[in-house]
């Protein structure tokens, strides 16, 4: 038995009606390379019980402690059974790219049953008419709760289903299998216990903070650090429904790179935010909606150590960025993100990259369970506007994958909604058929964001305005030499 982490629990307990709160994607496989050309349903199957043993997530489920006096727990489910987690179905025709959209929108939209492991994969067939994928592709879409898995997380669980080259890697015998029978008994034990040790806990955690408070006044004295004191309000902000759209647009990796190094010091989180800024602008001026203040984005930042790597769950700090959505000049957009992203990164070192994280080991999970629900309950969640998006970098893999022979071609990733918080992106990078490209994708609330391809366009629209003026007058100096 492992007790799940604050965090974890946190989001747990933030899992709300209409609010499912997993994560996932959609990866589109080519099967002309597997053996034969086809890859079939028992192939998969048969693979991924070969793995099984890799990682916790696939046969572990909760156990919760009478009464919700404690955090709950990680044990192995002796009834776990591969073909329930993993389904077969297929796209009606024409199989083209707004269906695979829409139909893996419904099936991000439903929770995850409770008690069961906390993940599903779709094998879906049928993509026949999905521009720029090669002929007789299949996608696979999973979705893995929250609390078992982060970004990061879930880029090691994606290689631990993959292979280098098209054949078949076989990952050994798997060790004896251990189930352990949860005890309540012992379960109260424990919380008892950790009740005790909570005081101490707050009063370290208070005494560690201190520190962080004079350092957070010193870097807003010497103005590394400043204030985002206004948030405006957007379609993106209210009651989330049930309901889920999901869209996504490819660039070119080294395109990305060609804009960030036109500015020195500039990164691709910056050029992806710029990107994301003017997208979110020019969609709220079409609506008649722009506010005058900077849109707000929250962007989650892994704080694991080198030794943790390998631990499941999550480990997430918070930056708050404002996109300068009100600067209408791209490059002058990008510079200005760029300072933003300065100042966020500077408070978030003052305020210690753990925080986060040992703020919610502290919060009792009965508590913390609470004040979420009420805040739904009453409002409250809806009343103040923390951000007004939300923006994650899940770095893929450098290197061509395969599953069971079949060459992944392409990724989207999906995300979770926050209370008062429509609109997720992810920033997704990966290398397919030896070249990188970066994805950014965006699952939204279906009543906020009603036209998914309208708005992926205005962020296609972003990307190539800025790319034009970054690029172009690079172009065509180059052209008057060549004249020369």
């Amino acid at each position: 038995m492992q007790q799940l982490s604050g965090q974890d629990a946190m989001f747990l307990h933030a899992e709300l009606d209409g609010l499912p709160q997993h994560i996932g994607g959609v990866s589109i496989y080519d099967q002309s390379t597997a053996p034969g050309g086809k890859v079939r349903f028992k192939e998969i199957l048969a693979m991924l019980e070969d793995r099984v043993h890799l990682s916790p997530i696939f046969r572990r489920k909760l156990a919760f402690v009478p009464y919700n006096l404690g955090r709950p727990y990680w044990v192995e489910d002796p009834d776990f059974d591969m073909e329930y987690h993993v389904r077969h179905i297929a796209l009606p025709k024409p199989g083209d790219w707004r269906q695979l959209c829409i139909l893996a929108a419904r099936i991000h939209s439903q929770p995850l049953r409770r008690d069961k492991p906390l993940w599903e994969m779709y094998v879906i067939e049928g993509l026949n008419n999905v521009a720029g994928y090669p002929p007789n592709c299949f996608a696979l879409l999973l979705k893995v709760h929250h609390c078992a898995m982060d970004g990061a997380t879930g880029t090691l669980f994606m290689n631990m289903v993959h292979d280098l080259s098209p054949e078949v890697q076989h990952h050994g015998d798997a060790p004896p299998w251990i189930v352990e029978r949860p005890s309540k008994i012992r379960m109260l034990g424990k919380a008892y216990i950790d009740a005790w040790r909570k005081p101490g806990q707050v009063v370290d955690m208070l005494r560690e903070s201190l520190p962080a408070v004079r350092r957070i006044r010193e870097g807003r004295r010497e103005e590394r650090i400043h204030s985002i004191d206004e948030k405006p309000h957007t379609r993106f902000q209210g009651k989330i429904s049930r309901h889920r759209v999901v869209e996504a647009r490819k660039f070119d990796f080294e395109e990305i790179r060609a804009i960030k190094n036109t500015q020195p010091g500039t990164t691709i989180n910056d050029v992806m935010l710029t990107i994301v800024g003017g997208g979110m602008r020019r969609y709220l001026e079409a609506k008649g909606e722009m506010p005058r203040e900077s849109l707000v984005t929250g962007c989650p930042i892994d704080v694991r150590s080198a030794e943790e790597r390998a631990a499941g769950g999550n480990m997430v700090g918070f930056m708050n960025v404002a996109m300068r959505t009100e600067i209408t000049d791209p490059l002058e957009r990008m510079a200005a993100v760029h300072e933003e992203a300065l100042s966020a990164k500077a408070y978030a070192e003052a305020l210690g990259p753990r925080f986060a994280v040992d703020l919610t080991d502290v919060l009792p999970g009965n508590v913390l369970s609470l004040a979420i629900r009420t805040a739904s309950a009453t409002g409250l969640a809806e009343a103040q506007t923390v951000f007004n998006t939300i923006v994650t970098n899940v770095p893929g893999p450098p290197f061509q994958l395969y599953m069971c022979g079949a060459a992944l071609v392409d990724s989207i990733s999906l995300g979770p909604l926050m209370p008062n918080v429509g609109l997720f992106h992810i920033v997704y990078s990966s290398v397919q058929d030896k070249k990188g490209t970066i994805n950014l994708s965006f699952t939204a609330c279906r009543d906020m964001l009603p036209d998914p391809d309208f708005y992926a366009q205005c962020l296609q629209d972003s990307h190539d305005e800025l790319r034009d003026a970054a690029l172009a007058p690079k172009k065509k100096k180059r052209a008057k030499k060549n004249k020369a």
